[in-house]
C-alpha cells in the first residue's frame, strides 16, 4: 500500500493550495482518510479527516481542527482512491509539513489521535511566507 501527497509549495499569506493524496494497492472506499501536519520542532497534529460514512444528501462526515476550521476543506474520490485538502485563506502558521492517513477501524468519527491510523503518505511541504 502506498499513500503518495502531492500538492504542496510555498504561498502567500491569504493565498491558496490544493493537496492531493492518492492511494494504490488497496480500496480504501470504507476507511476514514485523514490529514495532519507537522511544524519543525513541534508534534504532529490532525488537520481534518473524512468518514468513509455519509449522511444522504450531505456527503461523507467531515470532521476539522478548530485551527481548519472554516479555512480548509477535505474531500474524497473513492473511484480515484484519492483525498483532498483544499486550503485557503492560509497564514504562516499553517507552514508545516502535511501527511494523508488512512484508518482502517471503521470508526463513523474521524480520530484525531495519530496512533488510529494505519497507513501514512510521506509528505508534502507548505510553506506559507511573503
Amino acid at each position: 500500500v502506498q499513500l503518495q501527497a502531492s500538492g504542496g509549495g510555498l504561498v502567500q499569506p491569504g493565498g491558496s493550495l490544493r493537496l492531493s493524496c492518492e492511494a494504490s494497492g488497496r480500496r480504501f472506499s470504507m476507511s476514514t482518510l485523514g490529514w495532519f501536519r507537522q511544524a519543525p520542532g513541534k508534534e504532529r497534529e490532525f488537520v481534518a479527516g473524512i468518514s468513509w460514512a455519509a449522511i444522504s444528501g450531505s456527503g461523507s462526515l467531515t470532521y476539522y481542527s478548530d485551527s481548519a476550521k472554516g479555512r480548509f476543506t477535505i474531500s474524497r474520490d473513492n473511484a480515484k482512491n484519492t483525498v483532498n485538502l483544499q486550503m485557503n485563506s492560509l497564514k504562516p502558521e499553517d507552514t508545516a509539513v502535511y501527511y494523508c492517513a488512512v484508518d482502517l477501524s471503521r470508526r463513523v468519527k474521524s480520530s484525531a489521535n495519530i496512533g488510529d491510523y494505519d497507513y501514512w503518505g510521506q509528505g508534502t511541504q507548505v510553506t506559507v511566507s511573503s
